[in-house]
């Protein structure tokens, strides 16, 4: 398989647009998250990266600056390129990305059938599970592992 071109986008750019479009096939259609729960203020502020394979976007995700951390979100790969590494690869630039501009502590919520996927990561789950968009999820941290406890 060709490696995806990963980068960074401006939000609204004709690239951040197909992955919001990515986003909305994604979780609104496959996944039946309400769309008002899609789509929030962070998108205006938040650094938005996309995977580009055969001229397409075909993965996406957010990082969110936080004063305790960075979030990483709305990680999203179109069906047709699951299972070939995108997400691992988005993740991966993504951090790189932070890591250049000094930040090294690093969040998100997963979906609680995708908890091994960010394990493999290096991620802990950490509290109680909770529903987002309908759907089970955990907060994951990849710092203060030590501390990381589950509450059911």
């Amino acid at each position: 398989m060709t490696e995806p071109a990963i980068f960074p986008v401006p939000v609204f750019s004709t690239l951040c647009n197909a992955a919001f479009a990515l986003r909305r096939e994604v979780f609104v259609w496959e996944q039946k998250v309400p769309e008002e729960e899609e789509n929030d203020s962070y998108d205006l502020t938040a650094t938005h990266f996309v995977a580009i394979l055969a001229g397409e976007v075909v993965g996406t995700l957010r990082l969110i600056e936080q004063p305790e951390h960075v979030k990483i979100g709305r990680v999203a790969v179109r069906q047709a390129f699951r299972g070939r590494g995108v997400a691992k690869k988005l993740i991966a630039a993504a951090m790189a990305h932070a890591h250049a501009n000094g930040q090294n502590r690093f969040y998100l919520t997963a979906q609680s059938d995708k908890l091994e996927f960010y394990e493999r990561l290096g991620f802990v789950a950490f509290g109680p599970e909770f529903s987002d968009g309908g759907m089970p999820h955990r907060a994951m941290r990849d710092y203060d592992k030590a501390t990381a406890r589950l509450v059911d």
